[in-house]
């Protein structure tokens, strides 16, 4: 391809060519891949004449706009408003009308050429074109409001998002620091629950751990997965990040379950108790056994709460205004699950809509209509099962506040959907499906990562007036107090990996509009009152933590990853104060499973290491685990007489204590610890870089909740905990 079409082509699509790798290295990206990743964003890369018209369409489309679809500014700045003319309406007078969100309405006149400043001309296919900046000669309140323009009989319209400047902090943190835990809902054990945790053990956990002192629960994400198709269990893959997995419901707590009577004949079956016992009894998550207890028991739920409406009034109100809220986003959810389940009753290799047949590929074909008023009733179930959600996590909230919990529940919004996604089915036009979400090799991933999750097209974000990022920010703010975005860089670039690479490293970096995200996620962290923590591992690129931080966002420190540059661990003491600090992560060993390396064991295992890398791994550990005794030993954190020498010493609830309680005594504003290392278990959750040769997302605790409760000395560490985040 011609040089300069190349380098066009890179800098309109936002493509990085280099980037500083996650060793400090600079790493530059092959030719071959850049223009993968431009046909992937569907240009036609070995035809430069076809290529330059796809360019010149794609840049019509943006200048014949004489408003952008969106503007994100922040408030207390003069608001400026771009106007993109052909230079044969740059004197023409203009119309604008401004309605804010609080329903008022401005009009404005002026001439472009005589009332606004001209700051940039453009020139294609023989015209020219100018912008022009044109200052609104009012105030606006934080919000959401809408500019109308009419030009030449085309109208145009701009949603004009006024931001603040951070994110919000509650005052409290300016006198205290916070410390809580994270928890895998799907791993925990209890004697009530069905072979999976559920909203009712979150409950209990919530009574336990607020009267210790924690100010939150941290959740792994909980968006919607596929009922049709249980073992697709990855929470870091979801069909919809608006809604909510239903697995999690606690049957038991849904309306009518004591007076049903198909619910107790279905309960009281002597095989559905042997089933029960046995999902309980597992040791790793049977998905497609737990739903098969759960599903037909919700239905029954369902029917009976439609035939007792009226005994439940107030709840019935609620469920119709639900619905009426959700919109089209929770009917297309619904239709989704129904048609899956038909679909893949017929066929079980039936795993998505890119697979289903044509006519069910759209959900505005005639064929998906008819489909939906065939099964109306379907849709209210699952439409049920969605508000049910909803209501037992807003109770998790509430009891977390009545019990005073600072923060209460802080959820994980993951960093994509999977290609089988009710999001992308719904809005294709969003999405690269020729390309994936991934990470280039890090320390977390030494061959890279692809995560099989298409990424969205930043322009077509920019053209939806960022209207689904909108709507994930509210959605995952709805009952929490606190929001926790993996792989945060992902406001401002992410590594894509071109469908049929060999590698995840055969990609590159695509810019997305951080300010303008930042801007919205503000306006959503202060209206929900949520605090907004930040996942920033990895591949970090140079300023985006200030970035961050100027925006009133929480950096994430792992311990195990705060090292010096001569290798030596840094003091807690010495972490960002805002900042919420950890030991490990989802994607890391236990703090057995880090000292006794049964995470480089495991790697070798399944494959992500070759055998010539393991002595070096081995020798670094041992290295990092001897400078933890050496901080520790500084510290004061063991007793005087504690072995020194790291040959010497395993892993111990000494040790391990020794080591949460020095972190707890650290600088940074929240603290979140794992309820795995408290019942000191050595499996890990997720191994990165594996699908099938690791069984991820599905290892139970050890303990259930009432033998946690039971435990003083847990107890007795949790205590401490809070004393040292209050000291």
């Amino acid at each position: 391809m011609d040089k300069t079409l190349l380098a066009d082509l890179i800098a309109f699509c936002g493509i990085e060519t280099r980037f500083t790798d996650a060793w400090g290295n600079e790493a530059e990206v092959q030719e071959k891949n850049l223009l993968t990743l431009l046909a992937a964003q569907g240009f036609a890369i070995d035809n430069d004449e076809l290529a330059k018209e796809q360019l010149l369409e794609r840049q019509l489309e943006i200048w014949q706009q004489v408003l952008d679809p969106v503007s994100v500014q922040k408030s207390g700045q003069d608001i400026q408003v771009l106007l993109k003319l052909a230079i044969s309406q740059a004197n023409q007078p203009l119309q604008l009308t401004l309605t804010t969100e609080q329903g008022q309405q401005h009009q404005f006149q002026l001439v472009a050429t005589e009332d606004a400043e001209l700051n940039h001309v453009m020139l294609l296919d023989d015209e020219e074109f100018q912008q022009y900046q044109w200052t609104l000669p009012l105030q606006l309140e934080l919000g959401y409001h809408q500019l109308d323009l009419t030009v030449e009989q085309q109208s145009f319209n701009q949603s004009l998002i006024i931001a603040p400047g951070a994110c919000y902090q509650p005052a409290q943190f300016k006198s205290q620091k916070q410390w809580g835990v994270s928890v895998q809902l799907y791993c925990v054990r209890s004697e009530q629950n069905w072979g999976i945790g559920d909203f009712a053990d979150l409950k209990q956990l919530v009574t336990h751990l607020s009267a210790q002192g924690a100010d939150f629960i941290g959740l792994n994400p909980i968006h919607a997965l596929y009922p049709a198709m249980p073992e697709s269990a990855s929470p870091y893959s979801p069909s919809s990040r608006r809604w909510l997995n239903v697995i999690y419901l606690s049957v038991a707590s849904l309306p009518g379950y004591a007076q049903c009577q198909q619910v107790k004949q279905l309960t009281s079956a002597p095989g559905f108790i042997q089933q029960l016992e046995a999902v309980r009894a597992t040791e790793w998550v049977d998905y497609k056994n737990v739903t098969a207890l759960k599903l037909p028991v919700l239905k029954a739920l369902y029917h009976w709460f439609s035939e007792h409406q009226s005994q439940h009034a107030e709840l019935a109100q609620s469920f119709s205004v639900f619905k009426q809220q959700g919109g089209e986003s929770l009917l297309q959810l619904a239709l989704y699950d129904a048609i899956h389940a038909h679909l893949i009753s017929q066929d079980q290799h039936a795993w998505g809509w890119p697979v289903w047949p044509e006519q069910y590929q759209r959900p505005d074909s005639d064929e998906v209509q008819a489909f939906a008023k065939a099964h109306a009733d379907e849709l209210d179930f699952y439409c049920y099962l969605q508000f049910m959600a909803r209501e037992q996590l807003a109770e998790v909230q509430a009891l977390a506040k009545q019990k005073g919990m600072l923060i209460g529940l802080y959820r994980d919004l993951a960093v994509g959907v999977s290609e089988a996604s009710t999001e992308i089915w719904g809005n294709p036009d969003l999405y690269c499906r020729d390309a994936s979400v991934g990470a280039p090799p890090d320390i977390l991933g030494p061959k890279g990562q692809n995560w099989g999750l298409p990424p969205m097209l930043p322009y077509q974000m920019f053209r939806q007036a960022y209207r689904p990022m909108i709507e994930l920010f509210r959605a995952n703010m709805q009952n929490s107090g606190a929001l926790r975005i993996d792989h945060v860089m992902a406001l401002l670039r992410l590594w894509w990996v071109p469908k049929g690479a060999e590698s995840a490293g055969e990609g590159a970096y695509i810019y997305y509009p951080i300010q303008d995200l930042l801007g919205i996620l503000a306006l959503e962290s202060q209206r929900h009152q949520v605090v907004v923590i930040g996942e920033d591992l990895g591949t970090v690129p140079d300023g985006i933590r200030e970035i961050l931080a100027e925006y009133g966002m929480y950096s994430y420190r792992v311990f195990f990853f705060e090292q010096a540059e001569d290798g030596g661990y840094i003091s807690p003491a010495h972490y960002p104060v805002q900042a919420m600090a950890t030991l490990t992560t989802h994607d890391m060993p236990t703090l057995i499973g880090y000292w006794h390396c049964g995470d480089l064991e495991l790697g070798k295992k399944v494959g992500l290491y070759r055998d010539d890398q393991l002595p070096a791994l081995f020798a670094s550990r041992h290295q990092d685990k001897q400078r933890i005794l050496d901080s520790l030993h500084g510290h004061a954190m063991l007793r005087p007489d504690f072995p020194s020498s790291v040959d010497q010493v395993g892993m111990s609830t000494e040790l391990s204590h020794s080591i949460q309680r020095h972190v707890a005594k650290g600088a940074s504003q929240l603290l979140c610890l794992q309820l795995e290392d408290w019942m000191e278990m050595t499996q890990p959750v997720n191994i990165p870089g594996t699908s099938d040769e690791y069984p991820n997302w599905r290892r139970k605790l050890t303990m259930t909740l009432e033998q946690l409760a039971g435990r003083d000395d847990i107890t007795a560490l949790l205590q401490q905990l809070t004393s040292l985040r209050h000291a």
